[in-house]
């Protein structure tokens, strides 16, 4: 029936059902042809991210720390803007704005090239800003995906959104290669991610009309308000203990993986792959990353979290394969580390629904990203500090990394109490 009271993008009455009622199935659909989009957007600069910072005249060390730094920001930040979801139910302003930054701030990248020495600072921050926008949309759109995903089958639901996602994630460095192969020169394609990006922001413009119901307040958030005070509810006291342990493996796990932007250096430094090569190796891991989301959307809605234990075994074996001299072994270790980011982006979500409570799903996410977030920014800054002259050490310390997240992952599946359970399709 329809909702007289202020939606959750902030105090606009929703929209009558009859209106646009869309199943829940082609609400999914629809959220990732908007993640697809904006991902031929963001996922097309992260994969020359790192060349593209090189040619300008960046130290792998910089390259570690910015690209580390921008996945931290992009994580980390979301202990702020899950909370603020949750508390002021601004979920679609919060979408809205964190798509608009992705469409912005990737194709002016572009003019970094014409502002001589500091076009390294601009990219830098434009980089940076980028993954800002990722923090503010991240926890609300999740929050929303979560809510129609009761109605498929979680697992199923974030899987689909992942593929969908990772066939952008795919177009974008496709589209990076073959301007690069072209002209040359990576600025071009950077500023050609314009258009995917207004795609982006129209597809959400339309989902927005046509999907009240997920703009409607979720009914338990508003019976079941945050506990008061700003600190300790934004860090999850309240949360289960499962859900901690949980956050910490996954940092660990993400440690291991790195980010693309190292990897990327070090194969173009090394002589492996020529730059416009690079973007088109994240393709091949991104189409790695989207089949590998959806086996695990079917298989976690069977067997839960215990899909994600292939995620250490698979991180650990990483730096032994894309440092390697030889092209064939990269190939192989990117491959590896796509369907090991593809099992855990898509899981991962569908697993912190399963341990918090509806009302506190977007604070949870938040805190769920930033704890992922240190990981991301240990591991771009060490990966870049120790790639170019202690490669082996760099894995000894990863495969230790993973043995921990392996033992935490176990334990949480032992001993974690999970909430929410029958909300899970076919319960």
């Amino acid at each position: 029936m329809a909702h007289a009271g202020p939606d959750a993008t902030g105090g606009q009455p929703a929209r009558t059902p009859q209106a646009a009622a869309w199943t829940p199935w082609r609400t999914v659909v629809a959220f990732g042809l908007v993640s697809l989009a904006a991902d031929m957007v963001y996922e097309g600069m992260r994969s020359v991210a790192g060349p593209y910072l090189g040619s300008l005249g960046a130290s792998a060390l910089t390259v570690g720390v910015v690209t580390g730094a921008g996945e931290a920001i992009a994580l980390v930040l979301r202990l702020v803007t899950g909370p603020w979801a949750d508390r002021a139910q601004r979920h679609w302003r919060l979408t809205v704005l964190g798509y608009g930054l992705t469409a912005v701030c990737v194709p002016l990248l572009a003019l970094a090239p014409a502002l001589g020495a500091a076009g390294i600072a601009f990219a830098a921050v434009m980089i940076l800003a980028e993954r800002t926008g990722k923090a503010i949309r991240s926890p609300a759109k999740s929050a929303l995906l979560a809510r129609v995903a009761v109605r498929t089958g979680r697992g199923k639901a974030f899987g689909v959104h992942k593929a969908l996602d990772q066939v952008g994630a795919f177009a974008g460095p496709l589209l990076l290669a073959g301007t690069t192969a072209a002209t040359g020169l990576i600025w071009p394609g950077l500023a050609l991610l314009a258009v995917p990006g207004a795609v982006s922001l129209l597809l959400l413009a339309l989902l927005r009309r046509r999907v009240p119901a997920v703009a409607e307040p979720d009914p338990e958030a508003v019976a079941a308000p945050a506990p008061a005070g700003l600190v300790r509810p934004a860090l999850g006291a309240d949360l289960p203990a499962a859900f901690h342990r949980f956050s910490a493996a996954a940092a660990l796990t993400t440690f291991g993986l790195m980010t693309f932007g190292v990897i990327s250096f070090q194969f173009v430094r090394a002589g492996v792959f020529p730059t416009a090569a690079a973007p088109l190796v994240y393709a091949v891991a991104m189409a790695v990353g989207a089949v590998a989301a959806l086996a695990t959307g079917a298989l976690f809605d069977r067997w839960s979290g215990r899909v994600l234990l292939v995620v250490p075994v698979l991180a650990a074996v990483v730096p032994w394969l894309v440092f390697d001299a030889r092209a064939a072994v990269v190939l192989v270790g990117v491959v590896v580390w796509g369907a090991a980011t593809g099992v855990q982006d898509s899981a991962v979500k569908a697993f912190v629904a399963d341990l918090v409570p509806s009302a506190r799903r977007a604070t949870a996410y938040g805190i769920f990203a930033a704890v992922q977030g240190i990981g991301a920014l240990a591991g771009g800054a060490v990966a870049g500090a120790m790639v170019t002259d202690h490669a082996d050490a760099l894995g000894w310390i990863i495969l230790a990394a993973q043995v921990v997240a392996a033992y935490l992952l176990v334990t949480t599946l032992r001993r974690g109490p999970v909430a929410d359970t029958t909300t899970r399709a076919g319960h």
